[in-house]
Formats: C-alpha cells, sequence, structure tokens
C-alpha cells in the first residue's frame, strides 16, 4: 500500500511544478529591481532594427546601381544562402534536394529568365512555394546583390564558347567544363 501511494506522489510532483505558468512579470511603466536604473522598460540593444524600419525598406525599393562589388557581394551571399537549394550553378540541383527536400526551380528556365529582378528580390524577402522567407538572414542590399549574381548565372550558362577570348577558352578548357 505504501507503495502505491509513494507511486502516486511520484506521478504527481511533476504536476505540482508549474512555476513557468506563474512567474513574476512587470508592466512596462512600473518599477523593476531587476535593472539598474530601476525601471521595467528597457531601451532595445544596439543594433537592433524594426522590420519595418524606413531605412531597409527604402533599401529595398531602390535597386543599387550594377558594379563588379555588387556582383561579388551576390556571389559571396549566394553561395551562403543559396547555393544549398539552387546548386553553384542555379540548376536546382544543391544538397538539401538530393537528400529529399523539394527541388526548387532553375533559374535558367525560360519564366525565371524573362523574370524581372525584382522577383528574385521579392521571393528572398517573403519565400516562395517551400521557400520561406529570408528576410530576417539577407539585408535588403544583399537581396539586390543575390538577384544580380542570379542574372550574372543566366547569362553565363547560355554563352557560347565561341565568345570567349582565347585565354578564357584555354582555362575553361583545361577545367573540363
Amino acid at each position: 500500500m505504501k507503495r502505491a501511494i509513494l507511486l502516486v506522489l511520484l506521478c504527481l510532483l511533476p504536476a505540482a511544478c508549474n512555476d513557468m505558468g506563474r512567474q513574476p512579470r512587470s508592466d512596462s511603466d512600473e518599477p523593476s529591481k531587476l535593472f539598474a536604473d530601476g525601471k521595467a522598460l528597457q531601451a532595445p540593444p544596439e543594433g537592433t532594427l524594426a522590420r519595418d524600419d524606413p531605412a531597409r525598406m527604402a533599401a529595398l525599393q531602390n535597386r543599387p546601381p550594377l558594379t563588379p562589388a555588387l556582383l561579388q557581394r551576390g556571389a559571396e551571399r549566394y553561395a551562403i544562402y543559396c547555393t544549398p537549394c539552387h546548386g553553384l550553378t542555379g540548376d536546382g540541383h544543391g544538397r538539401i534536394p538530393s537528400r529529399g527536400f523539394p527541388q526548387p526551380p532553375s533559374f535558367h528556365e525560360a519564366r525565371l529568365k524573362a523574370a524581372p529582378s525584382r522577383h528574385f528580390v521579392d521571393v528572398i524577402t517573403a519565400g516562395y512555394g517551400a521557400m520561406y522567407s529570408y528576410s530576417d538572414r539577407i539585408e535588403p542590399r544583399d537581396r539586390w546583390a543575390i538577384a544580380a549574381y542570379i542574372r550574372a548565372l543566366q547569362i553565363s550558362q547560355s554563352m557560347p564558347a565561341s565568345a570567349l577570348d582565347e585565354d578564357e577558352r584555354r582555362r575553361l578548357e583545361e577545367s573540363g567544363s
């Protein structure tokens, strides 16, 4: 009998420990002993940005000028955020789809070649299909850089070798591509 009572008490013990549901809290206008200034409402940490920050939204609306630095930044950001699913050349054959995740479309499809660069920026911002939003990970200016790099990938994959100079053609042949 004692064992049965002990077993029931042990089963009830976790239910009695619900301190998470009754934690003390302060309203924003109340004093608080937790912080040195005695206020419950604290300023956000330095560098915190609101999701609808006007400066970020302006950077998203205005496409930066196409420069080698922008393309280089786009290549870096593409390698970090896009390559796992879209692959190095943008064909949609990245590591993630090879492990069973839905395959993204190739950037070399006629539909995406005809799409405006803004389309890629919008997809990075809001997501599309199985792709979730990257707006909390990729800065607005970097979204434009990635879109520019995608355009460079699209052009590079359809350029005939005859358009290359001798040195570039030799390097291409040596690489086996």
